[in-house]
């Protein structure tokens, strides 16, 4: 586990940043795929985890969520929007025959929502930002003191920050919006879904023009 800032650590993934999870006061941010159960719990070993949080119900996201907290016994709290996805398995897709495809793939298994979040709820000590467009209900996680912000896929940070592909956006349009948004906070630290840790708020804003 790789600490980024005061009570915020990044778990180790099976090929480095590809599908990240993080540790943040406590909480447990995104599960990955149903694969990376065992790598989360052991990693999770020894320390305080009181609660596991989803950015949105996308399966390599929550795939591993039912397992940690079933082993765990931790609630698990997700934006209103994607809750239905988590607690049905079955994620809102994007158009296209693609994501049509994946969709008659196995999911992970569902698992119950504790709570359903919403703007400005506060996770730890970050306020909870509704940032839809990837998902119906994505949220992100931003801690003003020291510009912490964790996105989720609002920006995918692999070769080079910018939008997630579009195949796999419900609303391309309306992610766009949310990464102005988002750029506009003007973060320090940004933790993405998928791609290293970036501490560039000029880059990010110009990955969301």
């Amino acid at each position: 586990m790789r600490t980024l800032a005061p009570d915020v650590h990044q778990l180790r993934g099976f090929a480095p940043h590809a599908i990240n999870a993080y540790l943040v006061a406590g909480v447990l941010v995104d599960a990955g795929t149903p694969l990376a159960r065992r790598r989360i719990l052991r990693q999770l070993k020894g320390h305080e985890v009181s609660t596991h949080v989803v950015t949105h119900g996308h399966p390599d996201h929550f795939g591993s969520s039912h397992a940690v907290c079933e082993e765990l016994d931790l609630p698990l709290w997700i934006g209103d929007r994607d809750a239905a996805a988590v607690e049905t398995a079955r994620p809102v897709p994007a158009s296209g025959w693609f994501p049509e495809l994946m969709m008659r793939t196995k999911m992970p298994p569902a698992h119950p929502v504790s709570r359903r979040l919403r703007e400005g709820d506060d996770v730890a000590g970050f306020t909870v930002l509704e940032v839809p467009g990837h998902s119906p209900g994505h949220v992100a996680l931003w801690r003003e003191s020291d510009g912490v912000l964790l996105c989720g896929d609002v920006f995918f940070n692999l070769r080079r920050t910018g939008p997630p592909p579009d195949f796999l956006t419900v609303d391309p349009e309306r992610n766009r919006e949310s990464m102005r948004r988002l750029a506009q906070l003007r973060p320090a630290l940004v933790l993405f879904g998928h791609g290293p840790p970036l501490r560039d708020a000029d880059g990010l804003a110009r990955a969301a023009r």
